[in-house]
């Protein structure tokens, strides 16, 4: 692996590369192809083909380390769907059913960029090979699958890798910031991102929800309008910054023709998105 960016240079590096990656990787939350693989299989209803293909890279897991990995979703909304989602679909199923949908997904998406594809594939591959995952368990447990040969699954599975690293270090941040994961949706919303796109998503009841906004306001992190103040939005600029920071590792020392390779697949994956939503990644 290249040396890596560690300036601030590299921290908004690594903001393009999450921006750049994050559309290709999503195509598994979002994209038909992605969503009829595991309903087919029988996981009926995003829940359950979410918490199956995300959380298949750590085997038959129980609820409890997946919320804590995943970390803002409520603990009941988890226990829904784990451990019953593996007697329909193992892990090893689920992590085959993943990766076909968003080969399919990204076929479609990407027709006519196949050799644009190709190179990125490769490209992303040489990020993640030897990457350094310590601290970061979604990430190294993808990063543990190792990368498929054909270009659009090892495209697909190397932004995933980069994508669960980032979003390790983001939980990091939270953690140090003293916020937990309904606090931290509840900041979001009262920033950027509406109610409606994160509290059903996450299955936060109103009363969680609302115990999470006393709590804030306790902190002078929101206002009694729902708002967040400006420490609210100071705190929550730090954290992005502190995930830039952390991510900027995986950042490639030339990084040049990775962003402009990647830009227009991003371009053509962001599409399947809706805006907002709940990833909170913009247009």
């Amino acid at each position: 692996m290249e040396a890596v960016m560690t300036d601030t240079t590299g921290w908004v590096a690594a903001r393009t590369l999450w921006q750049s990656t994050e559309p290709l990787h999503a195509v598994t939350y979002f994209a038909p192809e992605a969503l009829d693989a595991f309903r087919e299989a029988g996981l009926r209803g995003w829940r359950r083909g979410y918490f199956a293909g995300r959380a298949a890279p750590l085997g038959p897991v129980a609820p409890e380390p997946v919320t804590a990995a995943f970390f803002n979703f409520a603990p009941s909304m988890v226990a829904r769907a784990l451990p019953e989602v593996w007697g329909i679909t193992p892990p090893e199923r689920a992590l085959e059913l993943r990766l076909s949908g968003a080969r399919a997904a990204l076929r479609r998406l990407l027709a006519g960029r196949e050799k644009e594809a190709e190179r990125a594939a490769e490209l992303l591959g040489a990020c993640v090979t030897g990457l350094d995952c310590a601290g970061r368990v979604l990430a190294a447990a993808n990063a543990a699958l190792g990368l498929p040969e054909e270009p659009l699954e090892r495209l697909w599975q190397a932004a995933t890798v980069l994508r669960e690293h980032r979003g390790d270090g983001h939980v990091a941040a939270l953690v140090a910031a003293g916020l937990d994961g309904c606090e931290v949706l509840v900041l979001r919303a009262g920033i950027d991102l509406p109610r409606s796109e994160l509290q059903p998503y996450r299955g936060w009841t109103d009363e969680e929800w609302e115990a999470a906004g006393s709590r804030l306001r306790e902190r002078g992190l929101l206002g009694a309008d729902g708002r967040a103040t400006d420490a609210g939005c100071r705190l929550q600029a730090a954290v992005e910054e502190a995930t830039d920071r952390a991510a900027g590792r995986a950042v490639p020392a030339d990084a040049g023709e990775l962003a402009d390779v990647l830009a227009p697949l991003a371009e053509a994956c962001a599409a399947e998105l809706r805006y907002p939503n709940p990833i909170g990644l913009g247009r």
